[in-house]
Order: C-alpha cells, then sequence, then structure tokens
C-alpha cells in the first residue's frame, strides 16, 4: 500500500521548514529567518498513532531578490511561482498543510495561496480534495494564539494554531491530519519486477525505455526534464513479466527548480520506493558525478536492488583499456554498493542494450535467494576463526549462531553475546565473507545481531 503523502505549503518564512523537521523528527531541513532558504524539495517519512506518511517540504516560492518586501505580491515572477507549487501540491498530496504565521497575521500573500489552492481543488464525492488544513505556527505564546481567530479570513475553515519550535498543538494538528488520509485500498497483486529507471536529467533514461519496451513509449527531448511523471510501461521477456517505471530526472541539490520540476522528484523517489530493482543510468561523457553518488544512496537507503548502466557509450572515445578504467573509477565512487554490476550501453544505437534486461533478471534472483542454516553457519564460525572482533573494554564478540531470516532483500539475523560490540566495520566484515559464498549480485544484505536469550 501506498503511503499518503502530505505537502507543507505557504510564503517563505512561515516555518515549513521548522515543521517538517519536527514531524520527521530529524534536523534535514535548513532552517533560517531568510525568505527562501529551502531551495530544493525535501522528503521525510513521519508517522502518528502508528500510522505512517511522507512528508514534502515545499519551500521553492522564492520572492525576487530585488523586491524588498518578501510578504507582497507585486512580482509576476513570485506569483507565477507561488501557484505552481500550489498546483503541483494538490496534484501529489494526498492532504496539504496550507502554514501561515502568528506574528504577521493574514497577508497578502497568504490570501493569495488560499485562493489557489481552492481553485485547484477537486469535488470528489461531495468533498474537496486534496483537502487543506490551515496550520497558523509561530503562536508561542497565549497573545499569538489569540490571534489565529483572524486567519478565517482566508475561508480555509478551522486555523490550528502551534509553534513548530515548541511543539505546541502540534498534536492536534496530527490528529485532524491522519483523519482526512484516504482509505487504504489494497492494491491488485502484481508479480511482474517492478524496475525504476532512475538518474540526472537528460542522460538517457526515456531512450532506455523505449529500446527496452521496442516501442516508443516515452517522449524523447535533448530539452533536461522533459519526463515530468513516473511512467509505468509492463513488458514481458523470455516468459517473465517486467514493469518498467521511467522517472523525471533527479537534479543537482540546490539546482531543481520551484514547481512542477521539484515535485517530479518526488514522484521519482516515490518510484524508487515501489521497485524490486533500480537502473541507475549514468551518462559516459560526464563520468559518475556527486548527484550520481546521491542518487545511489537513495537506492541503498531504500535497500533496493541495483544495476548500474553508463549510457552514451558510443560518445567515447575509447582503448582496450578505457571500460576497466571506467568501471574501476565508478566502483571506486560507490565504495558503499561495490556488489552493483555495471553495463555500458547505447540506447541510441542499441549497443549492449541486449544485456539489461537479462541482468535485471539476474538480480531479482540474487534478491530472492536464501542460504541454509547450516551455509551461514559455516561462514560465519570461518569468519571468527580468521579475524575475531577487536576486544572493548576487555570483551569480544561471541557469534553463537545465525539464520537467514527473510529475502527481498536477503536478511540474515545472527545471535550474538552483546550487539553493542559488534563495531560497524566487523558487521560489514561479515557481509562481505557472506558474499564470498554466495554473490547476491546486485543486492544489498543486511546483518542483524541479537542478544542470546
Amino acid at each position: 500500500m501506498t503511503k499518503p503523502v502530505v505537502a507543507l505549503v505557504g510564503r517563505p518564512n512561515v516555518g515549513k521548514s521548522t515543521l517538517f523537521n519536527r514531524l520527521s523528527g530529524e534536523p534535514r531541513a535548513i532552517v533560517d529567518n531568510i525568505p527562501g532558504t529551502t531551495r530544493d524539495r525535501l522528503f521525510g517519512e513521519s508517522s502518528w498513532n502508528g500510522i505512517s506518511f511522507d512528508i514534502i517540504d515545499t519551500g521553492g516560492i522564492d520572492p525576487s531578490s530585488s523586491r524588498k518586501d518578501p510578504l507582497s505580491i507585486g512580482s509576476s515572477d513570485y506569483i507565477k511561482q507561488i501557484r505552481s507549487q500550489a498546483e503541483m501540491a494538490v496534484q501529489e498530496a494526498d492532504v496539504i498543510l496550507f502554514i501561515t504565521d502568528a506574528s504577521t497575521g493574514v497577508t497578502p500573500a497568504d490570501i493569495e495561496v488560499a485562493e489557489m489552492l481552492r481553485r485547484n481543488q477537486k469535488e470528489v464525492d461531495g468533498r474537496f480534495r486534496p483537502p487543506v488544513l490551515l496550520v497558523v505556527n509561530k503562536a508561542d505564546s497565549a497573545g499569538l494564539r489569540s490571534n489565529a481567530v483572524d486567519f478565517h479570513e482566508l475561508g480555509m475553515g478551522e486555523p490550528y494554531a502551534i509553534s513548530a519550535v515548541h511543539g505546541t498543538g502540534t498534536g492536534d494538528l496530527l490528529d485532524a491530519l491522519v483523519a482526512e488520509f484516504p482509505e487504504a485500498v489494497e492494491e491488485e497483486e502484481d508479480d511482474s519486477i517492478k524496475v525504476a529507471i532512475v538518474g540526472k536529467p537528460n542522460v538517457g533514461k526515456s531512450s532506455l525505455l523505449n529500446r527496452l519496451a521496442g516501442e516508443e513509449r516515452a517522449i524523447v527531448s535533448p530539452i533536461a526534464g522533459t519526463t515530468r511523471d513516473a511512467i509505468d510501461t509492463q513488458i514481458e521477456y523470455n516468459g517473465i513479466k517486467l514493469t518498467l517505471i521511467d522517472t523525471a530526472g533527479i537534479r543537482k541539490r540546490g539546482k531543481v527548480e520551484p514547481g512542477v520540476e521539484k515535485f517530479s522528484v518526488i514522484r521519482s523517489m516515490r518510484s524508487i520506493e515501489r521497485a524490486d530493482v533500480a537502473i541507475l543510468v549514468l551518462d559516459a561523457t560526464e563520468g559518475l558525478s556527486a548527484q550520481d553518488a546521491h542518487i545511489a544512496g537513495y537506492i541503498v537507503e531504500a535497500w533496493k536492488s541495483a544495476v548500474v548502466v553508463v549510457n552514451k557509450w558510443d560518445a567515447i572515445e575509447k582503448d582496450t583499456y578505457t571500460m576497466a578504467q571506467y568501471t574501476a573509477k565508478i566502483q571506486e565512487d560507490l565504495k558503499f554498493m561495490d556488489y552493483v554490476p555495471i553495463l555500458f550501453i547505447s540506447a541510441k544505437t542499441n549497443q549492449r542494450v541486449d544485456q539489461v534486461l537479462p541482468m535485471v533478471i539476474r538480480v531479482q534472483e540474487e534478491r530472492l535467494a536464501r542460504l541454509t542454516t547450516s551455509q551461514l553457519n559455516r561462514i560465519i564460525q570461518s569468519a571468527q576463526d580468521a579475524h575475531a572482533s577487536p576486544a572493548h573494554k576487555g570483551r569480544s564478540l561471541r557469534m553463537y549462531y545465525g539464520t537467514q531470516v527473510r529475502s527481498d532483500p536477503p536478511t540474515f539475523l545472527i545471535y550474538v553475546n552483546d550487539p553493542a560490540l559488534a563495531h560497524f566495520t566487523y558487521i560489514r566484515y561479515l557481509e562481505n565473507a557472506i558474499r564470498k559464498e554466495y554473490n547476491f549480485i546486485g543486492t544489498p544484505i543486511r546483518v542483524i545481531m541479537r542478544p542470546r536469550r
């Protein structure tokens, strides 16, 4: 089931990022009293009363630097940015938190945002969707909380006076928020392999999709960011069903434009969450950039399997050693996922594209593989005999036995004397020992330590 998405929308400097940090439980958004500090979209997870949901800190409504008053709405560019944010929030979110500021009262910009949100809602079964909850932030005192009644002027329903900094009133807000979530609908059973094609804009993701699907299913354009939505294409390869998910490109942090493109990033991130295997497409003419590594990190954090595809290989001047040099450089830059296979292709000329789907299927098979308990315990014992864990305060980690508790991804539970004695470098050592026995190509593996009772 897909988790509900909550978008935080509002003019600059009303505390959207502060509320995002409180809801997500970690200070991921930059908080500053300079309006427009949040330049790129941030995504987080939160839960309330056992209900999990995704949150988006929209930011991006960035008034022109030539305007002295960030609360005025005289700039046509500013109006355009507000409209873009509001329209895309309505399209993407299940619930919108419209954030305002108790210390300033209702501003013309607040009125503009409210009107745009109303215009873009749709009536479904007698209710307007997505629902909008009016949040009056910075109500840090009794006097400021009393100002919340003035926000009835916006016609957005009952205002919720809160302090994102101190947490005041957030419980009531969250109760109201989860009550607005749509009823969970069980997704239809789909046994196909879900394959997300991800990467920066203009690296050839749509061209690769068209080659794999054997038809022109996605618009191909040299203009970066042409693909706005995640596009599902179902195909069959040698009797195996696959669902290819083409996504909008994920740009470098700080270079994601407000509006349509910024919301396309959340689609890409949700596509990774939906996938079994992610194809990370790189541009051979540019090499692996910091942003490529950033996307790879998203894949690892989501515990997804991956194949790295270096596209535009036809555009590279090469000799006998070029491919080996590229491979070594990518493996060095992606040390945290050195188990991932690397393919060199040209979607334009169809060079080696026929290797992509067989590799994806192989990686998925590895993702579902299982080791027997006897195999695993032999590996654990050999690893412990060859290299014992370093002692800490006179105590050493002692591993007794282990078992694979699940696949998708492969997860191993090892019973020990004290999990606190297991340094992450030793856990990585155990992962490598397991991979020597069974490669698990393209697939992350989990090693969990638990005290023996």
